[in-house]
């Protein structure tokens, strides 16, 4: 990109722009600004939830199928080519993320296919239920139906930004809410960028774009006007939105972070194709995807069969500039995730674990950059930070057991709940493997965000969060019932009192 990217707001159909702008950094190198974004004050905010609710009676009373021709047209354009590599809005991902320019392409292409498989929904979206009377018990009938909640904020991450929102700003939208978009904080241009040119083709107000610093974002929850955040980050983040959330009762949907457990069972298939889909499944997004395998369990006789699969592939990475077509894989995000996860690989090495790294640390102007050689930990102790913590970065422990009863209870053995995986030659066994894995989506010989089922709800048990997303599930953590019901005469008369 050769001129330097700007992004505005963009509040009830207008580009806004503002006095203050925030430089986002280039996490390649140190001291490197990749653009500006708009810089929102607090009266932007307010501004911006007043455009939605302004927008939403128009909107509610469409029905379903007229909100899914807007979102049909509204979507087009997205992604910006068909070439992932004349793609403007994946290069300036790339940029301000760090990730390979294919996943920064590979973002809009997620958010396309979502928007479309939610529309899908469209006739299912008003359902309702009749309650008939039951003579001498109930004498009224009721119909039981769906309506919108009103306002609803969406907050996403660095690491697939465009893409999550897939997961519930077209659901929010055909709902029959209005929405504001918050990018992420410190990866907010390519965001903005492409949220408002699908803004652009909507009614005023049904669609709105904030950036800024967090402190002037509160409003996005705290404001009265707003009926829902949804949330997706950190479980330190969603704790923080649940608190914020519960002054107003604003309801949440939190998406929080994973320790996902891959087990390998006795019989698993460790072939090329099987091995290609795991180490994607680990190494992708230089491992910052909350569904990313973050513990690899494996039979003590395959032990050395995975270690040397991934080591083998691992031997190939190359560590680069995002927009450098030869780089396998880009920065940390951010100094103090680099920071963090060079501590978790000192550890295990401290601890007296086999540790095994790979690739070569860039030099010249990146060489202040966040990038961390991928390492995977053999056989390391169960206290280790590196596996009951959530590293979001390319290094994994890989632990063997001898039962599967073993491997299900350490999975299992964790804060997490968001998703795992059962590798096994037997569909009935990764079943009732994965049938008792204590989290919201399972995959059998696979794992990961390429190949997540989008029509699927998703989300997380315990700290991994609060509701799901996708599908009918997800279009109705937009809604609530509505009740109405009437006295029924005949029914009535046939009662004593």
């Amino acid at each position: 990109m050769s001129e330097t990217v700007t992004t505005a707001l963009y509040i009830g159909g207008k580009e806004r722009q503002t006095a203050e702008k925030m430089a986002i950094a280039d996490p390649a190198r140190a001291g490197g600004v990749v653009g500006y974004a708009a810089s929102a004050t607090v009266q932007d905010v307010a501004d911006a939830v007043a455009a939605a609710k302004g927008a939403y009676p128009a909107w509610s009373a469409l029905t379903p199928q007229q909100r899914a021709e807007h979102m049909k047209a509204a979507i087009e354009g997205v992604p910006d080519s068909p070439n992932p590599f004349a793609s403007e809005d994946g290069a300036l991902l790339s940029q301000e993320n760090g990730k390979v320019r294919i996943e920064g392409w590979v973002d809009a292409l997620v958010l396309q296919i979502r928007w479309n498989l939610a529309l899908m929904h469209a006739d299912e979206v008003n359902a309702s239920k009749v309650l008939k009377p039951v003579p001498g018990h109930i004498a009224t009938e009721t119909t039981v139906s769906y309506q919108p909640l009103g306002v609803v904020s969406i907050i996403v991450p660095f690491n697939w930004p465009i893409a999550i929102l897939g997961a519930a700003l077209p659901h929010a939208l055909l709902a029959g809410n209005t929405v504001i978009v918050k990018p992420p904080l410190t990866a907010p241009l390519a965001t903005t960028r492409v949220v408002q040119r699908i803004a652009e083709k909507l009614p005023p107000g049904v669609l709105n774009v904030v950036t800024g610093p967090d402190a002037n974002m509160s409003a996005l929850i705290r404001n009265t006007d707003v009926a829902k955040v949804c949330f997706t980050g950190s479980v330190g983040g969603g704790k923080k939105m649940m608190e914020l959330a519960s002054a107003s009762l604003t309801r949440v949907t939190l998406e929080l972070g994973g320790n996902d457990a891959a087990i390998f069972l006795k019989d698993a298939i460790i072939d090329d194709t099987h091995m290609d889909r795991l180490f994607a499944a680990i190494f992708d997004t230089t491992g910052q995807i909350c569904m990313n395998a973050k513990r690899v369990y494996v039979h003590r006789s395959r032990m050395d069969e995975v270690v040397k699969a991934l080591s083998d592939r691992l031997a190939k990475a190359k560590l680069g500039y995002g927009l450098d077509p030869t780089t396998t894989m880009g920065p940390l995000h951010s100094p103090v995730q680099k920071k963090f996860v060079d501590e978790l690989i000192a550890e295990a090495k401290a601890s007296g674990a086999q540790v095994l790294e790979f690739g070569e640390l860039p030099g010249g102007d990146m060489a202040g950059g966040n990038f961390v050689r991928p390492a995977i930990v053999v056989n390391p102790s169960h206290s280790l930070r590196v596996v009951t913590e959530e590293q979001f970065g390319p290094v994994i422990p890989v632990i063997p057991f001898d039962t599967e009863e073993e491997a299900i209870r350490m999975a299992n053995d964790t804060w997490a709940g968001l998703a795992g995986s059962v590798w096994s030659a037997d569909t009935a066994a990764a079943y009732r493997v994965g049938g008792q894995l204590v989290c919201g989506y399972v995959w059998t010989n696979d794992h990961g965000a390429n190949r997540l089922d989008l029509r699927a709800p998703f989300g997380g048990m315990k700290l991994s969060g609060i509701g799901r997303e996708q599908g009918i599930e997800g279009v109705r953590a937009f809604q609530d019932t509505r009740s109405i019901s009437h006295l029924d005469a005949a029914t009535l008369a046939t009662m004593h009192h």
